[in-house]
């Protein structure tokens, strides 16, 4: 085969691999499932070669057909997940403790990281005997400017990579207790920082609280987030403290932990 031929091959090989890579961006919450027609249009080709590039990822286990003339992304997706968290190793050290406050508390854990500007649900623990169920799946992204986890995650960045994070990002406000002003965002991350943990209330439900401390890595860096969600009317003022300083302790305890790896 001559170069020409071979660099020929080489680019539709790495135009096909573009192309599913966009077909797998373009599923959201919004749109767990998408049709031929819709990969046709957002890649701007024939439906046949969208339906030619959907049966490869089908194949491959990353896309399931769902008989209905749709599709919805396949359990190697799951695995690839799975993977990374795994590979991050967080997971391994942090899991033991998390559902260990989640039993105790009978509330929903959450292990958070922030990923560029993103932060993304890595683990949740919920109890046997959980009081409320809450509908945070690993995997999710959150919001980056409400809640107690994101919160604590940007606490600890330079205030200039806050301000590029917030001004590259539509920040929504859920309720009227939400803050969306850079500079009320700022200055509310600096007094997270000072007392070392943060609670919200009513600030994405107005039903809920969270409370969130940060995990700090071997190089003294935030790598992650430990959270308790809970909503506000089950839990006693007292209660409240004291799940404020086992979540805190928890995240120490973590710290620790995670200073003897290279995490």
């Amino acid at each position: 085969m001559s170069a020409m031929a071979q660099a020929s091959g080489y680019r539709e090989r790495n135009s096909t691999a573009d192309r599913a890579l966009n077909i797998l961006q373009m599923f959201s919450e919004e749109r767990p499932e998408l049709s031929a027609i819709e990969v046709s249009e957002g890649l701007g080709t024939a439906r046949s070669t969208a339906y030619r590039y959907l049966q490869t990822l089908v194949s491959a286990g990353f896309l399931t057909d769902t008989g209905r003339g749709s599709f919805r992304l396949g359990l190697r997706i799951l695995d690839l997940a799975r993977i990374a968290r795994r590979g991050l190793g967080l997971s391994e050290v942090s899991i033991p403790a998390m559902r260990a406050l989640a039993e105790r508390f009978h509330q929903t854990v959450l292990l958070t990281r922030l990923m560029g500007d993103s932060v993304i649900c890595l683990e949740r623990e919920e109890a046997r005997e959980q009081y409320v169920r809450l509908s945070y799946e690993r995997g999710s992204v959150l919001n980056i400017n409400a809640g107690a986890s994101a919160l604590v995650l940007l606490a600890w960045l330079p205030e200039a990579e806050v301000r590029t994070i917030l001004a590259g990002t539509q920040l929504k406000r859920f309720t009227p207790a939400t803050l969306v002003e850079p500079d009320e965002i700022v200055a509310r991350l600096g007094r997270i920082r000072e007392q070392g943990y943060a609670t919200t209330m009513g600030e994405v439900d107005p039903t809920a609280v969270g409370i969130a401390a940060p995990l700090f890595g071997s190089g003294g860096a935030v790598v992650a987030a430990v959270s308790i969600v809970l909503i506000r009317s089950l839990v006693s003022d007292a209660e409240l403290q004291t799940i404020v300083a086992a979540v805190v302790q928890t995240a120490e305890d973590l710290s620790a932990q995670l200073a003897t790896l290279e995490i």
